[in-house]
Formats: C-alpha cells, structure tokens, sequence
C-alpha cells in the first residue's frame, strides 16, 4: 500500500514538530549565550512551517 498526499504531508509535520521541539530545546539548554536565541528562532521557523503542512493535508 502506498502512501498518498495527506499521509507524506502527515509524517512532514511529524517531522517537523519534533526537530523544531528539539532545535528550541537546544537553544533553551545547551547554548546559553547568543546563539541559543538562534537556534529558538530556527525551531519556532519549523513549527510555524509544520502549522502550514498541517492545514494543507486534505486541500491538496
């Protein structure tokens, strides 16, 4: 069984959502000086792109 449209759209917000959780992570825990605001800045860019993957599963 292959997979369609909205199931290749499903697991790009799934991805996306997890490496965007964790570039935030990252940017919260690891980096302390400047550079951790610019991997949060990163991780929120890949949660807003996963927000836009979400809403075009069933348009496409």
């Amino acid at each position: 069984m292959g997979m369609n449209k909205n199931t290749i759209l499903g697991w790009a917000t799934f991805i996306m959502i997890v490496m965007g959780l964790l570039l935030i992570g990252l940017g919260a825990f690891r980096y302390s000086d400047v550079s951790g605001w610019g991997f949060a800045a990163v991780g929120v860019g890949f949660l807003a792109n996963a927000w836009v993957f979400s809403s075009l599963k069933g348009r496409l």
